[in-house]
């Protein structure tokens, strides 16, 4: 199957969460048990599977590879930072600010765990900038739970769409992360597999979590996939002309 993905002004190459929706949405309405659907977008071919849990679904997309580009150093790192109102007291010591990818990019800011997360309020003008300069879209600070395989993070994306410029739960950023957690060797595993669980979206009212299994190989994240279940808000018709 083919989807494609639209913020109110433009189109994307694939959107986490939403695909999660979408896949949640279509095993309800078709009754469907569990399988495997191949989904096509403008990042690729996907392997989606749909695992029927009573009379629930959890959704898993396994994204694409992962990949990561230089760090972020000198006047841009701090004007990342600068843009976040944070300090470089707040990031985590010794690692970078880091464009990751597994299929749409996001910038990697770890922070220290007793930085105040919900309390950010970035300057997006200079984020736009900083997006346009870089050529990569979405700022992912976030943090980790202490003594946990757990994170808190928050995806700031104001040169998509201006009217959107916050995401309450992100795939395309969770999944980057946890690949990015395995190339750093921030979290500790078993060598084969790390299970994180993505907290998002408290600062908006809208809380999600994202299950994220990075499969490993020499220590190197080699497959990133997502899962998450759904919740129908209301029904609606919409008639479409082809």
């Amino acid at each position: 199957m083919r989807i494609r993905y639209f913020t109110p002004t433009v189109e994307v190459p694939i959107c986490g969460h939403a695909t999660v929706a979408a896949h949640y949405v279509r095993s309800k309405v078709l009754g469907l048990g569990n399988c495997t659907v191949w989904q096509t977008s403008l990042a690729g071919k996907h392997r989606v599977t749909i695992e029927k849990q009573n009379d629930d679904y959890r959704i898993s997309l396994e994204q694409g590879t992962p990949g990561f580009e230089p760090p972020l150093t000198g006047e841009t790192r701090a004007a990342i930072i600068n843009a976040l109102h944070l300090t470089e007291d707040d990031i985590l010591p010794g690692l970078p600010i880091q464009v990751a990818t597994t299929g749409h990019s996001k910038v990697m800011i770890p922070l220290k765990p007793e930085v105040d997360i919900d309390a950010l309020s970035p300057d997006l003008a200079a984020l736009t900038a900083i997006s346009k300069q870089i050529g990569c879209n979405g700022f992912f600070p976030f943090q980790i739970r202490p003594g946990k395989s757990e994170t808190d993070g928050r995806m700031f994306s104001p040169a998509i769409d201006a009217r959107i410029v916050e995401d309450p739960v992100t795939g395309n950023a969770n999944g980057p992360m946890g690949a990015w957690l395995v190339h750093h060797n921030v979290l500790p595993h078993d060598g084969n597999v790390l299970r994180v669980k993505g907290h998002q979206g408290r600062a908006l009212g809208r809380d999600g979590v994202i299950d994220v299994t990075v499969t490993i190989r020499d220590n190197q994240p080699e497959k990133v996939t997502i899962s998450g279940t759904a919740v129908i808000l209301f029904h609606a018709e919409w008639a479409i002309d082809f």
